[in-house]
């Protein structure tokens, strides 16, 4: 089975299953106050506007909906754990990507923030799964299924889908609520790590939730 997103073909054969509420969680990548600084919208307007007219949107309802269906909901934002950021990878430091301890930049963006005593994990890499403790969380909530959705598609999406891949993990991508600096970028990295990971619509995955 296949599915047409954004223009790219999407492949996942043999992917196909329901997701059983009780064991699929919501991953929700640096969808943080960062990612809205001028700047960065202004250097990047298709980004700009995937945000405020596709990926945001589409997060809020997979947010809302799966929340009504008992979906675990879990962030991650980059922030270091100290003020200088001495602690982060290699790669930051040598990228200059550095949201301080405490910073409002690390703040998840209001508009699908957090809620109750949902999780927020800080991190200080790309991927997800090597600067958190996320893998222990997620086997300690018995979960099996992780949809992921946030901000960037080939960057920080495309890491944690390839690693929660192997390390065992069922992973579904929400292409509409995920977005990249150029829609080109966004469609190349769904298309090509749609070999570990379902692609779909928030739409569809949603259908595919069922309550437990």
């Amino acid at each position: 089975m296949s599915t047409n997103i954004g223009g790219t073909l999407a492949r996942y054969e043999g992917r196909d299953r329901n997701l059983d509420s009780r064991k699929t969680a919501i991953l929700v990548v640096d969808a943080q106050n960062a990612e809205l600084q001028p700047e960065i919208l202004q250097q990047h307007p298709e980004f700009a506007e995937a945000l405020k007219n596709r990926a945001l949107p589409a997060m809020r309802r997979l947010l809302d909906t799966a929340r009504e269906r008992g979906v675990e909901v879990i962030y991650t934002v980059i922030e270091s754990l100290t003020q200088d950021g001495r602690d982060r990878s290699l790669d930051h430091k040598l990228s200059n990507i550095h949201v301080p301890k405490g910073s409002p930049l690390a703040k998840v963006i209001d508009d699908v923030a957090p809620m109750g005593d949902e999780i927020v994990l800080p991190k200080t890499s790309s991927g997800v799964f090597n600067s958190t403790n996320i893998d222990y969380v997620l086997r300690n909530l018995g979960i099996e299924n992780v949809i992921i959705t946030g901000f960037v598609t080939d960057q920080c999406i495309d890491m944690a889908i390839r690693d929660g891949a192997d390390r065992g993990y069922y992973m579904v991508c929400a292409a509409d609520a995920c977005a990249a600096y150029t829609e080109q970028r966004h469609a190349a990295a769904l298309k090509v790590f749609g070999g570990y990971c379902r692609v779909q619509n928030v739409d569809e995955i949603l259908a595919t939730i069922i309550a437990g």
